[in-house]
């Protein structure tokens, strides 16, 4: 009896375990691998130095990516792909400030500092992406 109740704390704990992904992954957004560095001492991504500042490409990711220095030792770098759209031409974002806007006319606006969304409706928040500073280069991946 006494090993019984030493197991049932680990018995709710496997419970308690999920490993369905399904639940985290985003059907509307494909997986893409890819990884690209910044070199922050170049006069293209100057601004990138700041804290506060912003970088976006299209070059990368699947409309684009866009990467915001918070306090110059933390980057956050984000799809710019509407999540809660299949990828369609409006669902690409246009960043303004903080906020980048789906052009799919249902209002859906998203904040890069924490990739939740703050207008619109959805389920999903911004996509995130891997950003890691070494010296002056920023890596950007998933």
């Amino acid at each position: 009896m006494k090993r019984f109740f030493l197991l049932l704390p680990l018995f709710f704990t496997f419970l308690g375990c999920s490993t369905d992904n399904e639940i985290r992954r985003n059907p509307y957004l494909p997986h893409l691998n890819f990884s690209v560095q910044f070199d922050l001492s170049l006069p293209e991504y100057n601004q990138l130095n700041f804290p506060g500042n912003k970088f976006i490409t299209r070059n990368y990711g699947i409309n684009g990516i866009v990467i915001y220095n918070l306090n110059n030792d933390q980057y956050l770098a984000y799809e710019l792909t509407d999540p809660n759209h299949v990828p369609q031409a409006c669902s690409s974002l246009t960043v303004t400030g903080t906020e980048a806007t789906c052009g799919c006319g249902d209002g859906n606006k998203y904040t890069i500092i924490t990739g939740e969304q703050i207008a619109g409706t959805g389920e999903y928040t911004l996509k995130p992406y891997r950003a890691v500073r070494t010296g002056s280069v920023l890596q950007i991946s998933n």
